[in-house]
């Protein structure tokens, strides 16, 4: 009883599936006003962080029309925002609904899913420019990771390409497993009727191979032919006929791709597929066959739940455990996906797609010591797999080791020399290194294949800069900011490399832009704070400096400029208040503590003015004006012995010290 409850059950969910891809190959777009409100909706959701509830509603968009890109990206945007909301800081605490709009905002304008890299980057507030330390990454993923634009494409060819081999080697081995079944139920029968199922098997063999040369009228001929004389009472058998026929017409849809040869093979492969269950429901071929149809519509849900299927009737097959474990990632099931990469490699340890997989999906958990270690596996495996050793090189870019980020990015670029991703990321470890010159031809390289790519033009920008290449500089950040208009970093790289090479108008325009685009991106409030303030306008520089001390109220350079900003209007309270906040985030930085000293002198407050002197040249012992400040500090309290001592000390140290002069007027005048 059970048992026929098992199978009734099997037919039921086989026919519910086999429906909803049939929907999915013959609906036609629907009405566009519907559409339009449901890609609203599904924006409010991602808005609101309700991305299942969005990706739900994009599914059903792409079932009824697999061409709409508008809604593939969004949700591809979906998709990223959902991993992101599983992400935590470093301490553990989840990332907040700004911070996940922060980086969403960083996916829309790359268009591509951010790396562990970029999230740390961003997070942390680190921007490109000199004044953060040097380019910003210019990386875009594979592994699982959803992607588009050229460089995705390219990624994705080298993926597909890296992992054909393996997955072709994979086939064939459940083919030949297939085969080796069949063989000993064959032995198992009459004589008679081992002759007949031989002749069926030859006529499906005919079939494959006019499948393989698109005749697909002399495959379904002989398809035909077979199916009529397989014996009767051989249901198990006809079931498996089936399921090799649909395998066929898959493979010559797979091969003609979106095309009308491919259409049908496609309807045909779906056909045969679900007679195949009707005879069997305990085979999983037809179910892997019916999953793949899904996986290649973008139907992501109904390849999850037909390569679940398949796997529970098939729990050996390391190549049903793969495809389960790669569909539930394009879900944003990224726990479930591990599983199942986890068990592709523990029923075969050699499959390389699997371990590069595994990598991609401990990446997106925020587990990059596992994602290495399947990184590494998958490379030992398959030593000219070049996305592997790209994805390792990102992960030494994210630790900051920046050497062996640049070994591994030469690694993937010997055995793939036209990855744009990876020459890419090689020319940001190369300027992290200080490498410029390299970084520089490694830029142009990837700008001589896609000039218009915003964010090695950005790049290249920041790297002309380092180089002191100043007009080169403001070309490249043109055309970045030019390609990606709502990027404000790109339009903060434009300002820093206009202000670079002496255009002050062009600067402080393209950092209000900036500005603009993001009101708690301090950074080019910081620089048009310092740029007023250079030209004498104290109050036009409060005025960005506050903006940027309400975004970022704990930020060093923030409070030393504010205080800056008062030193210059006199306001020494202020000043001193903003130099003490200040060093509560970097104590030990010199700068500011002398910074502090100055401020104490300015509000007469000499005492003050003593200790902080003292604690910059204990921080600084060489820092000379300190020494001379100190001094006088103590001629101006009445300390003429301590006065004395200090600056005949730095009289001694640098005999050759720029304000000697003075230093001698005042010794001679204790």
């Amino acid at each position: 009883m059970d048992k026929k409850k098992l199978i009734i059950m099997g037919v039921i969910l086989t026919a519910i599936l086999a429906g909803a891809v049939a929907f999915l190959l013959f609906r036609g777009n629907g009405d566009l006003a519907r559409r339009n409100n449901t890609l609203r909706l599904a924006r409010e959701y991602i808005d609101r962080g309700e991305y299942q509830r969005a990706m739900d509603l994009l599914d059903q968009l792409l079932i009824n029309n697999p061409g709409d890109e508008e809604a593939r990206v969004l949700r591809d945007e979906a998709i990223e925002g959902k991993r992101l909301a599983g992400m935590s800081r470093d301490d553990g605490s989840p990332l907040t609904a700004e911070d996940i709009a922060r980086l969403l905002e960083e996916f829309r304008s790359r268009g591509d899913a951010l790396t562990l890299a970029d999230i740390e980057r961003i997070l942390a507030g680190v921007l490109p420019g000199p004044a953060a330390g040097g380019p910003s990454a210019g990386v875009s993923g594979e592994g699982g990771r959803d992607e588009s634009g050229a460089d995705a494409f390219a990624a994705a060819s080298t993926e597909a390409a890296a992992a054909a081999g393996a997955e072709a080697r994979a086939a064939a081995e459940a083919a030949e497993a297939r085969k080796r079944a069949e063989a000993e139920e064959l032995a198992r029968s009459s004589a008679e009727r081992q002759t007949r199922m031989r002749e069926v098997n030859e006529l499906v063999e005919k079939g494959k191979n006019a499948v393989a040369r698109n005749d697909f009228r002399g495959a379904e001929e002989a398809f035909k032919e077979a199916l009529s004389k397989v014996p009767g009472g051989e249901t198990r058998f006809e079931g498996r006929k089936l399921a090799d026929i649909s395998d066929a017409w898959y493979e010559g849809s797979s091969r003609n791709g979106a095309t009308p040869l491919g259409n049908d093979a496609a309807r045909r492969a779906l056909q045969a597929a679900r007679e195949s269950i009707a005879k069997d429901p305990s085979l999983a071929l037809p179910q892997y066959t019916l999953g793949r149809l899904s996986r290649d519509q973008g139907s992501w849900p109904g390849a999850v739940t037909a390569f679940k299927e398949a796997l529970r009737l098939d729990p050996d097959n390391y190549l049903y455990a793969y495809e389960l474990g790669r569909s539930q990632f394009r879900t944003g099931q990224f726990a479930e996906a591990r599983a199942a990469f986890e068990n592709a490699v523990k029923l075969n340890s050699r499959f390389e797609p699997a371990w590069y997989n595994l990598g991609g999906t401990y990446s997106a958990l925020r587990r990059p010591g596992d994602a290495l270690n399947a990184y590494q596996k998958a490379a030992a495996l398959k030593s000219d797999y070049a996305p592997a050793w790209r994805e390792i090189g990102r992960i030494y870019s994210a630790r900051e080791d920046y050497g062996r980020a640049v070994e591994n990015y030469s690694q993937a670029l010997k055995y793939n020399p036209r990855d744009l991703a990876s020459l890419r990321d090689l020319g940001y470890a190369q300027s992290r290194l200080g490498q410029n010159q390299a970084a520089e031809a490694s830029f142009a390289q990837a700008l001589a294949a896609d000039p218009s790519d915003a964010q090695t033009n950005d790049n290249m920008a920041l790297v002309k800069i380092a180089l002191q290449k100043y007009k080169e500089a403001v070309e490249y950040a043109r055309k970045a900011s030019a390609g990606a208009p709502a990027s404000e970093r790109y339009a903060y790289t434009l300002g820093l490399a206009c202000e670079k090479a002496g255009d002050l108008d062009g600067a402080i325009a393209a950092y209000k832009t900036s500005a603009a685009k993001n009101p708690r991106y301090v950074r080019p409030r910081i620089n048009l704070g310092l740029l007023y303030l250079d030209n004498g306008f104290p109050d036009a520089a409060l005025v960005y400096l506050m903006e940027a001390y309400r975004a970022e109220p704990a930020s060093f350079e923030v409070n030393n400029n504010l205080g800056n900003v008062y030193v210059r209007t006199e306001n020494w309270s202020q000043a001193v208040e903003r130099y003490e906040a200040a060093l509560a985030s970097q104590p030990g930085n010199s700068t500011a503590r002398m910074n502090l000293a100055r401020a104490y002198v300015g509000m007469r407050n000499l005492p003050g003015a003593r200790e902080a002197y003292l604690e910059v040249i204990r921080l600084a012992p060489n820092n000379y004006d300190a020494l001379f400040e100190l001094g006088k500090t103590c001629a101006g309290m009445g300390d003429a012995e301590s006065a004395r001592r200090y600056l005949v000390s730095l009289l001694e140290k640098s005999p050759s010290y720029s304000g000697k002069a003075e230093v001698e007027k005042i010794l001679a005048s204790l």
